[in-house]
Formats: C-alpha cells, structure tokens, sequence
C-alpha cells in the first residue's frame, strides 16, 4: 500500500512554522551582533545555549523523563559537533560582517543542501537543479567578489558556516524520520552546552549591563527558532522550506540600517537575489517531483492484482 502524500495543510503548516523559525533566526542575529560589541562571539554561543536550554527544559515536564530515551545517541553527538562548528562560524560572521552580507552567504545553504542530498541521502539530482546550483555560486561569487577591495577571509568563515548546516539539515531530516522533534532539540541543546563553552573558556569576561539582555534573548530566539524549524522539517521537504529562510533578509537588512548604519549595497542585493532565484527554482523542482512520485505511486496502488 502506498504511503498517503502529506496534505495541502501539512504542507502550509510546515511553510508558517519556518517563517516563525525564520524571523527568530533574524532577530536572534541582530541581537548577536549587538552583544558582539562587548562580548566576543564564542562566548556569545554559548550563553545562546545556556539559556536557550532553560527554554527547552520543559519539554522535560511536558514528555517526563522519557524523552531522552534514544538509541540515535552518536547520530545525535556528530550532529552536535557539526552544528556547534557551523554555529561559531556563523555567530563570527555575525559579529564580523556587515549584518545584511553575513545573512546573505547564509542563503547559501540550500545550495549546499542540494549537494549533500545527492551525496549523503543518494537523491537523483538532475541536470537542471545542478544549473541552478551552479547560478546559486555565482551569486554567492557576487557578494563575496574575491580579488576586490570588499573581499575579506571573513566571508569564507561564513561559507564555511553555511556548509556545516547543511549538513546539519540533513542530519535532522533524518533523524526526523523516527525522533519525536522535541527529543531533537532537547538533545542538541543539552550537548550544544558543554561543547560551545570550552571555546567560550580561552576567551570569557562577564557581560556588562544591557549586554545581558542580549545574550538572553539570542538563547531564547535561538532556541524558540529551533524549535520552529525542526517541526517544519519533521512535516516537509528540506530543499522546500529553506528558500523560506530568505525572508531574515529585509528584516537584518532593516535592523543593520537602523542600528548599525550598514548600507546593503547592489553587489549584495544582486548576488542575493541571484541565489534567491536559485533556491526558488530548486524548492519549485522538488515539489514538482514529489508530487509526480505521490501520483505514480498512487496509481501503482490503484492497479487490481498488485
């Protein structure tokens, strides 16, 4: 018997769930870059986990006990190791970058996720999806402009972030598959904890003031945005709900103008767009082809005598 297609409203619930996570994820940014002012980004990570785990204990109280039970323990520690590297990576371009270009090479990831489908999962990737990752680059290649005046080792840093969570998302759309998404993000936090503080330790000075604000609120929308995303993943396709994330453009943009006085300049833009365009034309492609293999496995099911 063929597995039922999720339906239109899963499908719609799972996009409204990665805009939520979406817009946490951005405001998570400006307020890591605001704290960055007097706080060196490792340590910035780890108060994101610190207290981005009081939010997830209760999950605790809600499931008992019994949610931590797994037999995906080491899946669950190399996803951590991967994920706290592309976390400090990311929270350095944060702090480092102009707000609006860090975000920028983060939309890089989808890309990256196209290629570690085909190379972890064993997706069939066609020609014209590889294209379109190909036209992807070249946008990224238009913000990062190396060999000019713009271009600093700061954007490889965020490359190299993006690429960490791609793998990332690949791993959490298959531990997905048999983990419950709280267990997911109990999990990652817990471990995310001991593993973002030892960097933390070679560079920690007490926040000051208002800089606690900060390091709070970057845990708590970290960790409210993470909740977010794992359940849109766990009810859609990867590749399809990534290009959501574009919309923490106008929204750093807009805060990297009011606060920072940052300019998104037309390398910027075009590149982004470049890569929106992309990503757009991949999620389009891997809808088109679920829903060929949802009708064809529905109408082999169909047949009398099979």
């Amino acid at each position: 018997m063929a597995t039922a297609a999720p339906s239109a409203s899963t499908h719609w619930r799972a996009a409204w769930l990665m805009l939520g996570s979406t817009v946490l994820f951005g405001m998570m940014a400006v307020v890591i870059r605001l704290a960055s002012a007097s706080l060196h980004t490792f340590e910035i990570a780890f108060f994101r986990n610190f207290f981005g785990l009081a939010v997830a204990l209760p999950l605790l109280l809600r499931h008992g006990p019994g949610l931590l039970r797994t037999r995906q323990f080491p899946r669950y520690l190399f996803r951590c190791m991967i994920g706290i590297a592309s976390m400090l990576a990311g929270f350095w371009a944060i702090g480092h970058l102009p707000l609006a270009q860090a975000v920028s090479l983060s939309y890089s990831t989808p890309l990256f996720v196209t290629i570690a489908a085909a190379a972890l999962l064993g997706e069939q990737v066609r020609a014209r999806r590889w294209i379109a990752v190909a036209l992807g680059f070249a946008g990224v290649l238009l913000i990062v402009r190396p060999g000019s005046t713009d271009f600093s080792m700061g954007t490889l840093v965020a490359l190299l972030a993006a690429l960490l969570s791609s793998i990332v998302a690949i791993q959490i759309k298959q531990l997905s598959a048999t983990e419950p998404a709280d267990r997911i993000v109990l999990w990652t936090t817990l471990l995310w904890v001991p593993m973002s503080l030892v960097p933390a330790l070679g560079v920690w000075t007490w926040p000051q003031g208002i800089t606690w604000l900060w390091v709070v609120a970057a845990g708590l929308f970290g960790t409210g945005g993470h909740m977010l995303w794992t359940r849109a993943l766990k009810l859609g396709e990867v590749s399809a709900l990534t290009p959501i994330s574009f919309m923490q453009l106008p929204i750093v943009g807009a805060m990297g103008w009011l606060l920072f006085d940052e300019t998104f300049d037309r390398w910027n833009l075009a590149g982004a767009l470049v890569i929106l365009g992309a990503n757009a034309y991949i999620a389009h492609r891997e809808a088109t082809l679920a829903r060929r293999a949802a009708s064809g496995a529905a109408s082999a099911a169909a047949k009398p005598g099979e």
